[in-house]
């Protein structure tokens, strides 16, 4: 059974990043999905899609996937890149440039 860790992203829906400090073990879809052909849902035999485990840490991510046997692949996150400071004032500096106007 193949798994996946990784620190997931903050949610676009909010500026903190509370929830994105937790390590999450998922796994990987061992069956594709089908369509219901009464009702067009998808679905699929394999319920191990809908387990996602949360940790404090890689270390214990990993050590639980080695416990358990699991075959896992570790994703790591991606570094951030801090914004630009911005500031209030600037909108009203009379040497700003304002493109439109001669």
């Amino acid at each position: 059974m193949q798994a996946r860790i990784y620190r997931p992203a903050k949610t676009v829906m909010q500026s903190g990043r509370g929830n994105a400090k937790a390590w999450v073990l998922e796994f990987e879809p061992a069956a594709p999905k089908r369509a219901d052909p009464l009702m067009g849902w998808l679905g699929s035999d394999d319920t191990t899609q809908q387990v996602r485990l949360k940790f404090a840490s890689l270390e214990e991510a990993v050590a639980f996937a080695r416990r358990k046997g699991l075959d896992f692949q570790v994703a790591d996150p991606a570094a951030r890149k801090p914004a630009p400071p911005k500031n209030y004032a600037d909108n009203f500096r009379f040497d700003k440039l304002e493109f439109g106007r001669f």
